[in-house]
């Protein structure tokens, strides 16, 4: 049976962990950005990377570049965070979510927040 699938496909029953009480809640985010000002990858990379950062020290959310490596008007980024309440969870992703919106260099096209 495929990790993450119970009995007929169902997902599987949720348990608490032997190692404490509280659930463990892993959210995600998706993020399509457009860089208009970027010219070339080396200038895409600086952009990307000053996000990156950004995010990991001000919200605490593991983040990564997962897709149009080779694209440098564009960045599709990925991020993980862990907590024990969905909706903390969901808030703190959707507050990564608006500080991107206002982004002065980076257009966000779309996102995808799954909790």
């Amino acid at each position: 049976m495929p990790l993450g699938v119970g009995p007929r496909g169902a997902p599987p029953p949720r348990t608490r962990s032997p190692l404490g009480s509280q659930s463990m809640i892993v959210g995600t985010l998706q993020v399509r950005l457009l860089l208009r000002e970027a010219r070339s990858l080396k200038d895409k990379r600086q952009v990307v990377r000053s996000i990156t950062d950004r995010l990991r020290t001000g919200f605490g959310v593991s983040v990564t570049e997962v897709d149009a490596h080779d694209k440098w008007q564009l960045a599709v980024l990925g991020m993980a965070l862990v907590g024990t309440d969905g909706r903390e969870v969901r808030t703190a992703l959707q507050r990564i979510v608006e500080a991107l919106r206002r982004h002065p260099v980076a257009e966000l096209l779309g996102h995808e927040i799954d909790v």
